[in-house]
């Protein structure tokens, strides 16, 4: 009752129910606050701070920035969702924020397909050197499916390491209840925020962190995804062992990244830290993790197999 007694004294004052709205329709820092809102940096700082100790706001700091969204876990977030949905429609001081808020989305938006136009031509080429995607996403939604009619379960959180573009986000968010995407990228961040908002998908954020050390905590991921990542990494195996710490048992992971090449020209001109992984490679690593693989396939293209690991965590 406690909890609900602060949560409710938190929100009784006009700004920070707007505060609430605004946050529960986009993640926002709060120089995109002062902009909407028209008021002084300290105020809304302060009715900020509020909201968080209340548990309606959750706070994540991505570098310099910090970013602000409707709590979504935590003994209040029921009750922030509820106070948000009480707003009644129509109301002219959250309609004109929301124009506002429309208008910082825009200038996001811009930002970040600039950003992804400028490296769009470097990811087409890679793109046209294997399989089609489809064909994979294809096969990693079967993958699920099956995991979860063969065990009875539903995997309820998703983590996605190394999100990039937030593609992964795109595919697996609808299937799970809350998806996070990491990425040590604040530009590859802001064109995946942009993507997953204007998805509607509430149940998924994006943070800035190290795929060597996530900003995790230990055993609480249902399933963990490293898409064309591990070709990036010059320590592959610590990425594993962070999968595996993070992720609970009978966790699932999916590693997906290309067979053994010879095109030099990808660690030359796109910084491949690894020229592929043979399937028992990885195998015996996860091995060493304890991981279980499950299944392992093989998608051929040309000139690039796309090497796909399925594997659950088991107890130490």
């Amino acid at each position: 009752m406690d909890a609900i007694l602060q949560g409710l004294r938190a929100a009784g004052e006009e700004t920070r129910l707007r505060l609430l709205v605004l946050c529960a329709h986009s993640e926002l820092t709060v120089s995109e606050l002062l902009q909407i809102l028209g008021q002084s940096q300290p105020r809304v700082s302060r009715h900020l701070k509020l909201l968080c100790e209340a548990g309606l706001l959750d706070r994540f700091q991505e570098g310099s920035w910090v970013y602000y969204r409707l709590a979504n876990r935590g003994s209040n977030a029921l009750l922030a969702r509820y106070l948000v949905d009480l707003i009644p429609d129509g109301d002219d001081v959250i309609a004109r924020d929301l124009d506002r808020l429309d208008a910082v989305r825009q200038a996001r938006s811009d930002a970040a397909m600039a950003y992804f136009r400028k490296n769009a031509s470097e990811w087409n080429e890679i793109r046209s050197l294997h399989v089609p995607e489809k064909d994979v996403e294809s096969l990693l939604l079967d993958v699920l499916a099956r995991y979860q009619a063969d065990h009875q379960v539903k995997l309820r959180e998703f983590l996605d390491i190394g999100t990039g573009t937030g593609r992964m986000l795109e595919l697996f968010g609808p299937e799970v209840s809350y998806a996070v995407g990491i990425d040590n990228s604040r530009e590859m961040l802001a064109y995946a925020r942009t993507m997953i908002e204007d998805k509607g998908f509430k149940n998924c954020q994006v943070r800035l962190g190290d795929m060597y050390t996530l900003p995790v905590p230990s055993a609480s991921q249902d399933l963990v995804m490293v898409h064309q990542v591990m070709h990036y990494a010059d320590r592959p195996k610590v990425v594993l062992e962070e999968a595996r710490r993070v992720l609970r048992p009978d966790g699932l992971l999916i590693v997906v990244d290309f067979a053994p090449h010879d095109l030099s020209n990808l660690k030359e001109e796109h910084a491949h830290q690894q020229m592929g992984f043979d399937l028992q490679q990885m195998s015996d690593w996860c091995h060493e993790i304890q991981f279980k693989i499950i299944e392992t396939h093989s998608l051929p293209g040309n000139p690039l197999t796309v090497n796909v690991w399925v594997a659950s965590a088991v107890e130490a």
